[in-house]
């Protein structure tokens, strides 16, 4: 793998037979061994057959037909046929594996999806012209436009290759639950994703992920008091810095902060220690001309978020991989430019996951009962290192539950707040309930989030129009259908081993799913009669935690600390006003702004996703602390 092996701080001796022979350890089924060569190199050594054969066919050919002549044909049609084997070979390759494709759809009476309209042979047009747009238009604004001309389900066939696209409720439960095993997240995935999160929960299928849910899925299964300690800590040290930053008379970027706040819950509940995001400096917006500008804008990374920067780094650098295809080695030719971001996250991890597991070799020498079951005050990592002794494993899994715990709820929050500085009036209904149940000052509880049914509807709509992923993928294992929704018509195939895009943001905006209203922001959909005309009929139309097999296991784990950061802001703070004004760089650009496909009609943030959605340089506001 590219990943590297956690490397612990000193070497760990080995249990006695005797304790060895009760240990509960399991193991894991062996990933592949960390590769020595860079990215580039690797991948044309995968390439290698491909290269030589087409060019040793030629070869062979000239060779039989020189056997029939007086004399050997010139070196110059030697090294044109050599040269002209590569697209010959790969057009007859292409060429029949459309044949193939069409002629497995005719057996099964179905057809392929259509496809996405080019000019340029791979599709290359359309690659470039998604590169431009990506700047200047709403977030997967041409998937959107795709549907209106091709439908809810089409082919966006990309360098050859097809890519079948859906926001069909049904084909998506095809692939997530009624036909599971006929789908998996599949190499090319895999090898984008596996610097940062390695063979992971959410990067691995068959046997390796059945093994990772089987360890996580316990830790998850109740909620424990210590998760809202754990909240109640870091969300009173945000809140404190917003309070702070406000009296200066300067808004605050909400988005910074409550990512700084996932990340010191997320990190304390997986390893019992927190990165202490929150101690570092917030950032000043770039209008701000006071004291403190200069310092804010020209220091050095502070220690405190050496973390979080390096972690988002990779982050970021693990997206840009998508945009390549299969090819994204060739971008990293000599050096894995995920990988050179994240020695801090390497640093802060690799001594924790060595004490945890030299604990245990503690605990089995002195003969000491190691129990599977989940006890109330521990951390993720110490129920991970009962079922495994791989340090490699332990680091994966952590840092997959690290980014689904931390970027996902972020983000809900995130545009929670700004879902809130655009409506007044659910602002003022939620801050009646919170307080009609809370009161004003004391700490929620499971209980009262319970009770709180506005709240839990507006989280959903902040879900349903801003879902942290909003496209996601599997790979077909062998040839599918999905059934064509219009009565009377053939079925849709889908060849195997192809990739298949499928959008809950364009799902969760369907007029004809949702009603004419669905470009609205209104909670009360979540509680009055559209729930039963709309959501009980076909529940998959809303998949914020996916579904499942691999529904998301932190479900309400994410559901308890949204709310829960969301009582205590509204039990400080009473007025929320957007301010992207303070930054403009926040602003979106006038074609993104007043899309067609833009919640309410009017974007006033900037949209984006990288593995998961956030608001481009910041979430701006100004908050109006209570009197108490």
């Amino acid at each position: 793998m590219a990943y590297p092996d956690v490397a612990l701080t000193e070497p760990l001796s080995p249990p006695s037979p005797r304790v060895a022979a009760r240990t509960v350890t399991s193991r894991p089924p062996t990933p592949t061994m960390a590769p020595s060569l860079p990215p580039g190199p690797r991948y044309l050594l995968r390439q290698l057959p491909s290269i030589i054969f087409p060019p040793a066919i030629a070869h062979g050919l000239l060779q039989l037909f020189s056997a029939h002549l007086s004399r050997r044909p010139p070196s110059y049609l030697f090294i044109l046929a050599y040269v002209l084997s590569w697209p010959l070979a790969f057009t007859a390759l292409v060429q029949w594996r459309a044949w193939k494709a069409r002629r497995d759809a005719a057996a099964r009476r179905a057809l392929i999806p259509q496809e996405v309209d080019h000019k340029l042979p791979g599709s290359v047009d359309l690659i470039v012209r998604m590169f431009q747009e990506d700047a200047k238009m709403y977030l997967v604004e041409n998937l959107f436009r795709y549907t209106e001309k091709y439908g809810n389900t089409f082919n966006l066939r990309v360098m050859f290759e097809d890519r079948m696209f859906t926001c069909e409720p049904e084909h998506i439960k095809t692939m997530l639950a009624t036909e599971f095993t006929h789908y998996e997240k599949g190499p090319l995935l895999f090898g984008q994703l596996n610097t940062l999160l390695g063979s992971g929960v959410f990067n691995s299928d068959g046997e390796m992920w059945k093994f990772h849910r089987t360890m996580t899925r316990p830790f998850f299964s109740k909620d424990r008091i210590t998760h809202f300690d754990i909240f109640d800590r870091h969300a009173e040290h945000a809140l404190n810095k917003v309070a702070s930053r406000l009296k200066e008379g300067v808004p605050v970027d909400w988005q910074d902060i409550v990512s700084r706040f996932t990340m010191d819950s997320a990190t304390e509940f997986l390893f019992g220690k927190d990165v202490r995001s929150l101690d570092a400096p917030i950032p000043y917006p770039s209008t701000y001309r006071g004291p403190n500008a200069t310092r804010a804008d020209k220091s050095s990374v502070h220690p405190a978020d050496r973390f979080v920067q390096a972690f988002q780094n990779g982050l970021e650098a693990t997206a840009i991989r998508g945009r390549f295809l299969q090819s994204w080695p060739l971008f990293e030719f000599w050096g894995d430019k995920v990988e050179e971001h994240l020695a801090a996250v390497h640093e802060f991890i690799d001594p924790i996951v060595g004490e945890a597991l030299r604990k245990k070799a503690e605990r089995q020498r002195v003969e000491e009962d190691i129990e599977k079951d989940v006890r109330d005050d521990e951390t993720l990592l110490e129920h991970l290192v009962k079922f495994t002794d791989d340090g490699k494993v332990l680091k994966d899994e952590t840092l997959n539950i690290l980014l689904a715990g931390r970027d996902t709820t972020a983000c809900t929050l995130t545009f929670a707040v700004f879902a809130l500085a655009e409506h007044a009036d659910v602002l003022r209904r939620l801050r009646e309930e919170v307080l009609d149940v809370v009161g004003p000052s004391r700490r929620p509880t499971y209980a009262d989030i319970r009770e709180m049914k506005y709240m839990r509807a507006f989280i959903n709509e902040v879900l349903r129009l801003y879902p942290p992923v909003p496209l996601n993928s599997r790979c077909s294992i062998q040839g599918m259908t999905w059934k064509n929704p219009t009565p009377g018509q053939p079925d849709w195939y889908i060849p195997p081993r192809v990739r298949c895009l499928y959008s809950v943001l364009l799902m969760h905006r369907r007029k004809d799913l949702w009603g004419p209203d669905a470009l609205s922001f209104d909670p009360d959909r979540f509680i009055d009669d559209r729930v039963q005309k709309y959501l009980v009929p076909n529940p998959f139309i809303f998949l914020p935690f996916n579904a499942g097999p691999r529904i998301c296991l932190g479900q309400q784990f994410a559901y308890n600390e949204a709310s829960f950061m969301l009582v205590r802001l509204l039990q400080r703070f009473s007025d929320i006003k957007l301010r992207q004004d303070a930054h403009p760089e926040s602003m979106p650009p006038p074609g993104v702004e007043r899309s067609p496909y833009a919640v309410d009609g009017l974007e006033r943030v900037w949209m984006r996703s990288h593995l998961t959605t956030y608001a481009k340089n910041g979430l701006w506001v100004e908050m109006q602390e209570t009197s108490a």
